[in-house]
């Protein structure tokens, strides 16, 4: 059984957010939970080609525009899904967004953005 706090993870500054990592690789499950806040006022344009993605909003505004530009609304009891390495565009409103989110397969850890370069960021 693994039993892990916030206060005891692994922390990454993704760059417009924090992405807490309760689960990685290591841990032998396949599949990562993080906890992941995106900051009030900032949009970042990502894309995973290595990992599937599905994010809970639990607290906080935003919205994620699919590459075509279709923009849906991501408040508290929504889920969204990037089954198809979808890129994908995630801003947070006025104030922080914060979602739980399971990638497979799992994360190392290590992870992090680069959003100053054009087109999406990647890992």
């Amino acid at each position: 059984m693994i039993i892990r706090k916030i206060d005891d993870v692994k922390t990454v500054d993704w760059g417009n957010g924090l992405s807490r990592r309760f689960l990685l690789e290591s841990d032998g499950l396949g599949y990562s939970v993080t906890d992941t806040v995106v900051r009030a006022g900032t949009s970042s344009n990502l894309r995973y080609e290595r990992h599937l993605e599905a994010c809970y909003c639990i607290s906080g505004r935003g919205y994620v525009v699919t590459q075509e530009g279709v923009k849906h609304e991501i408040t508290p009891g929504t889920l969204y899904a990037l089954d198809q390495h979808d890129a994908h565009e995630l801003a947070a409103s006025e104030e922080d967004l914060r979602l739980v989110c399971v990638f497979s397969p799992a994360l190392r850890g290590d992870e992090a953005h680069n959003l100053s370069g054009d087109g999406y960021s990647r890992y």
